[in-house]
């Protein structure tokens, strides 16, 4: 009985360092950036020796993983389920906007190091496939319904793509000065200029 006491207390034990290594890694990327934490200030940070950190996560794809689950149950994105029983697509468009700002607003600084350091890492490429799959569905929920045809169709989906994107977000929010519901208003406004439902 003491030895199945004392085996699960090591498994605790290693289960419950293994979440420290992993809300330092977190809180550091959310700082600095994937690029720009290193595997000592993890290690600082979580209070463990760097070989520790190395023994639960071999390689940086591990880390990654281990961190972005981690994150994202924390900071879920929006649902774009909800958004395909929109008839309307501009009302649609209107909704998704809203709630990607105000997702991005939640995650800016995470996000905004996240793709600032995607082209530095392989690994940190390979585990952010899952987000550039969602950001594509999301582009294709919005798309459907619009009327125009052509070459005006590609550049509906191209302002579409523009709406959705980080980078126009915070260019709005920040260096423009726009509320959330302003930038979205905005870029409706811009998807609906080039292409009317």
């Amino acid at each position: 009985m003491a030895r199945k006491y004392a085996l699960r207390e090591r498994a605790e034990s290693v289960a419950a360092t293994r979440e420290r290594i992993v809300e330092a890694t977190v809180a550091l990327h959310e700082q600095l950036g994937p690029a720009r934490t290193t595997i000592s200030a993890i290690a600082g940070r979580a209070n463990v020796q760097r070989l520790t950190v190395y023994r639960h996560f071999p390689d940086e794809r591990s880390l990654f993983t281990a961190c972005s689950a981690h994150w994202t149950a924390r900071h879920p994105r929006p649902d774009a389920a909800t958004w395909e029983s929109i008839g309307d697509p501009r009302e649609r468009l209107s909704t998704a906007l809203r709630e990607i700002y105000a997702f991005f607003r939640r995650t800016e600084a995470m996000t905004g190091h996240v793709l600032r350091d995607l082209h530095e890492s392989p690994a940190l490429r390979e585990v952010a496939e899952p987000l550039v799959q969602y950001w594509l569905h999301v582009r294709e929920v919005l798309d459907e319904d619009w009327q125009a045809r052509g070459r005006r169709r590609q550049v509906v989906r191209a302002a579409i793509g523009h709406a959705i994107a980080f980078d126009t977000w915070r260019s709005l929010t920040g260096r423009e000065g726009l509320s959330d519901a302003a930038a979205a208003a905005a870029m409706v406004e811009f998807v609906c200029a080039v292409g009317e439902p």
